[in-house]
């Protein structure tokens, strides 16, 4: 049985990516929480007591329980509040979730981060890294494990579909802020299709 979404509270920050993943997940299933807004410079007592690692947000705080790290927290909420999943129920699907989740934070969040912290040469190879980046979730919604699907998660928003828009939200920002284009609009990648409509779905 689902356990009752008493006492949930998460911290976090308006500007976070991260963040708006948890949020996204807890509002696809309909469940009630509190929200404290955390300072990235002072970050507060509750936040340092929940998350003393790394000492950032997301923090997921549940029946007495602290979860922290966003892919985390979402594996979290799906297991523990079943209706309206956004995990596949396969072991081997699930894996191929939780891989291109890995690929999406190891790869190419760090390539985007180089972008805006690059210049010159430096900063159009980092481009160029995002393109080739993107172009393997394409290849994967194209011929690949997602073939045919219309999200990464089959008919409805998935978790991998959060993770990848939730990230999105900001590019076309930050493509006006530096002035570099990340996103080839023609052909508009299809592996950034499920990530606008999980960015519509958070207004």
């Amino acid at each position: 049985m689902d356990q009752p979404p008493s006492s949930v509270k998460l911290l976090g920050s308006w500007a976070d990516s991260h963040t708006h993943r948890v949020q996204l997940a807890l509002k696809l299933k309909g469940l009630e929480f509190e929200y404290q807004e955390e300072d990235f410079i002072n970050p507060s007592p509750a936040l340092l007591l929940h998350n003393p690692v790394y000492k950032k947000v997301p923090a997921l705080l549940h029946g007495g329980r602290s979860i922290v790290e966003s892919i985390v927290i979402l594996q979290y909420i799906d297991e523990t509040w079943t209706d309206n999943p956004i995990m596949p129920a396969d072991p081997s699907e699930r894996a191929v979730i939780r891989f291109w989740c890995h690929f999406t934070d190891d790869k190419l969040a760090p390539a985007v981060g180089l972008v805006f912290s690059s210049s010159g040469e430096g900063q159009k190879a980092a481009v160029d890294q995002v393109h080739e980046n993107l172009k393997l979730l394409e290849r994967e919604l194209k011929d690949g494990a997602f073939k045919g699907r219309r999200f990464f998660g089959g008919d409805k928003i998935g978790l991998l579909d959060i993770v990848l828009g939730c990230g999105s939200y900001w590019l076309a920002v930050f493509e006006e802020v530096m002035e570099v284009k990340l996103i080839d609009p023609n052909p508009s990648p299809s592996s950034m299709h499920g990530c606008e409509t999980s960015r519509s779905n958070r207004r």
